[in-house]
């Protein structure tokens, strides 16, 4: 008779999924799923030329040399861009990955969700066994007072006993500086019986990236940049004061202004124009 601890065992592998397959890294771009783990190649990255990213001079000066570096084997420091929504946060991390692998160098790019920080050990691992050099992609990073995700971060950042991968830079946008609300922070410091720690561990996190780059409301003249410099990208022209006057309008129905409002507006300028905008 067969013996039931045997038995178990035999289920259990029956049940225990397949090993994934060796990820193939010939694409530029890639999204990292759980369930089962794998790394799915971007077919085509959706971003905008560097050159069209107004008002962020010092950000995209400074982001892009950092990429550089690291794309040269030289030291480089995780990145933390923050501030203002629909400010460019996310599309100049695209648009640098586009600019530095336009210059030779062939970085690979893979965007990893919060929700997904617990698996990142293993992420990891797939990419440090990999003969490239990528950046690592969280958009929209942020964790409210009972989140424990914060902690899985960590090893992208500080990398524990082992270190973070010598061939993983690690860049995230947030709209706030400390990678949580404000108002939540001092809640927890007026009501926890050990004040000054109840949040330290979250709010330090953001020390550990080594570059703090922001981001800000952009003035009206930056906004008409912007659409005119989409304009002249996908050939849309109009008199300057009419857009300038649509824009306006355009600007107050949203009640506010930003690269991503410029963005709409311009899609929405250049649909009644009868001019399409190539992907």
């Amino acid at each position: 008779m067969t013996d039931p601890l045997e038995r178990i065992a035999a289920a259990l592998e029956r049940l225990a999924p397949a090993p994934g397959a060796a990820p193939d890294f010939s694409a530029e771009a890639f999204v990292w799923h759980t369930g089962p783990d794998r790394l799915e190649p971007v077919a085509r990255v959706s971003r905008v030329d560097i050159g069209l990213l107004i008002g962020v001079n010092r950000s995209r000066d400074t982001l892009l040399e950092n990429t550089r570096h690291f794309a040269r084997g030289l030291p480089a420091n995780n990145a933390l861009l923050w501030g203002a929504r629909g400010m460019g946060k996310s599309s100049l991390v695209k648009a640098v990955h586009a600019a530095v692998r336009a210059e030779g160098h062939d970085l690979k790019i893979v965007e990893l969700s919060r929700e997904d920080l617990p698996s990142v050990q293993r992420l990891l691992a797939h990419l440090q066994a990999a003969p490239y050099r990528f950046v690592l992609f969280c958009d929209d990073l942020s964790f409210s007072h009972d989140d424990q995700h914060y902690k899985s971060l960590k090893a992208v950042l500080d990398g524990g006993i082992e270190g973070r991968p010598e061939n993983v830079l690690f860049y995230a946008t947030s709209n706030r500086r400390h990678l949580m609300p404000r108002e939540m922070i001092e809640n927890e410091r007026s009501t926890a019986i050990t004040p000054g720690e109840a949040v330290e561990e979250k709010v330090s996190l953001s020390d550990r990236f080594g570059l703090w780059l922001g981001f800000h409301p952009c003035t009206q003249d930056e906004y008409f940049d912007m659409i005119r410099g989409y304009a002249a990208a996908h050939g849309v022209t109009v008199p300057d004061d009419r857009l300038q006057a649509e824009a306006v309008e355009w600007q107050a129905t949203r009640g506010s202004r930003s690269g991503r409002v410029a963005w709409q507006f311009f899609c929405d300028l250049a649909a009644r124009e009868g001019v399409r905008i190539a992907p």
